[in-house]
């Protein structure tokens, strides 16, 4: 197939910056450079279907790491650095990594200093190998977060890369001229994958906030970076900080496109970053498997609550639970989603069991999250089959809708809502609520009366707890079951 990063080759971004991590920086002939060499060194060490994990920490070293893989022809493993010991051990056992690459100096734990391992040296010099890879070779292998049991390997082939980040710069209008900023993790596909890896393949730039701040933000866009990337969680410390941060609203009005992603963004975010900025957050929806699905697109309406579109490419329809197709684009009617096409991933690793179970018989992979489609066609998910599909009174219920309504009430800083048995429902609507004053937390009447006059009386939580913070994890997304068997 033709090369992932073309830029690396061609003469015209050479001398142009790709990569800004803090104070340091590459440009893409320095990138090209260092990732050659350290494609030459993979290739040398690493025998027959061999993998490299990365020990993927937010730095230059983990970028040119990956680009260095890729361009070997060896799928990188990415590690996340705050796995605990036993996940790495089955990581590892699972992916059987020829070495770990790292940056010089990182102190790996003890599951990895029983590889070989390679440093990366940011100023290697070294020549661009010609790609001899397949479209359907693996260029990565992205473990899931493991909910119900240990973590599966995603094994993610450089097609679906390349189509993912194709059909986004389509929705995106996304080009070489694009300035990115970001302060997302690298072991994931949001971080790396449209992070890192989009960037490069438009001939573009990454500034890297390596932690990401709103003053990291504002600095940024203020210098001329014309793209937003983060999580739910990014952009409502972002909505915070609106009201007294007049340079931040400033500069987030000059980007050219805020994008969030990984979870649903509340409506009322949404509402307060556009009040401020006039500039819209549009969302897409992606999973670790499948890449990229659908997206508001650049030149679309950006409508509050939904993820868009299906992206070029894309496949996707909604099934009942019996399999049959939901026809209806009313807005309500909840099915799950199921999606075909490039993106897709081609197995988890080792496990031929769960890549059967995950497919039907005409190839749509079962994704397990639930939406409505609006009469236009945009996509609006209201949870994960397991956990956010609530069947309370004869209805089919998501969470998500009433999680949203939830947050429009002043009293409340955090929601989250799950079901549980009841005998006469069937389920019961739980909220889990923040307060936004731990001493005076809102009622459960209250919540109630305020969920239905929103939405509808059956869609009112029937209990609610008070947490001090809700359970989340390094992407932000809340866990669930953690509150379920809390």
């Amino acid at each position: 197939m033709s090369s992932l990063f073309p830029a690396l080759t061609d003469d015209g971004p050479g001398g142009r910056t790709a990569l800004r991590f803090g104070g340091r920086s590459l440009t893409y002939g320095e990138l090209g450079a260092a990732a050659g060499a350290l494609a030459e060194r993979i290739r040398a060490s690493a025998h027959g279907p061999a993998r490299v994990a990365v020990w993927a920490t937010p730095a230059l070293e983990t970028a040119v790491a990956v680009v260095g893989a890729l361009l070997a022809g060896v799928p990188a493993v990415p590690l996340n650095p705050k796995s605990g010991e036993k996940e790495l051990r089955h990581i590892l056992s699972d992916s059987a990594p020829a070495l770990v690459l790292a940056a010089p100096g990182d102190e790996l734990p003890a599951p990895l200093r029983e590889l070989d391992r390679a440093d990366v040296d940011v100023h290697g010099t070294g020549s661009v190998p010609e790609d001899r890879s397949a479209e359907d070779d693996p260029a990565l292998i992205v473990y899931t977060s493991g909910t119900t049991g240990p973590p599966k390997g995603a094994v993610l082939p450089r097609r679906a890369v390349a189509t993912t980040l194709d059909a986004l710069a389509d929705a995106w209008r996304w080009t070489g001229d694009d300035v990115l900023v970001h302060g997302l993790p690298l072991f994931h596909v949001h971080g790396l994958v449209l992070g890192v890896l989009g960037p490069l393949r438009r001939g573009g730039s990454l500034r890297h906030l390596g932690r990401f701040s709103t003053e990291g933000v504002a600095r940024e866009l203020a210098d001329g970076a014309t793209m937003l990337f983060g999580v739910p969680t990014m952009y409502h410390r972002i909505a915070e900080a609106l009201p007294g941060d007049p340079e931040l609203a400033a500069a987030l009005g000059r980007a050219r496109l805020l994008v969030s992603g990984s979870a649903a963004l509340p409506v009322h975010d949404h509402e307060r970053i556009t009040a401020a900025t006039g500039r819209r957050v549009i969302e897409r929806y992606g999973m670790t498997e499948t890449l990229m699905n659908t997206s508001v697109r650049a030149d679309g309406e950006p409508r509050a609550g939904t993820v868009g579109v299906p992206l070029p490419g894309v496949e996707l329809r909604l099934v009942e639970e019996d399999g049959s197709p939901v026809e209806s684009r009313d807005g309500e009617t909840v099915g799950e989603i199921q999606v075909r096409g490039p993106n897709l991933f081609t197995e988890y690793l080792n496990r031929p069991d769960a890549t059967a179970a995950a497919f039907t018989a005409d190839g749509f992979f079962r994704t397990g999250d639930m939406a409505v489609r609006d009469p236009d066609g945009y996509v609006r998910i209201v949870g994960r089959k397991a956990t956010d599909l609530i069947k309370s009174g004869g209805y089919k219920i998501g969470a998500g809708e009433i999680e949203n309504a939830l947050l429009e009430h002043p009293a409340v800083r955090e929601a989250a809502v799950t079901g549980e048995p009841d005998a006469d429902l069937g389920e019961r609507i739980v909220a889990w609520v923040v307060p936004a004053d731990p001493a005076s937390p809102p009622g459960l009447e209250e919540l109630a009366g305020h969920v239905a006059g929103r939405l509808a009386p059956h869609k009112r939580p029937r209990v609610v707890h008070h947490l001090s913070a809700l359970p989340r994890n390094d992407m932000g997304k809340i866990m669930k079951r953690a509150l379920t068997h809390g």
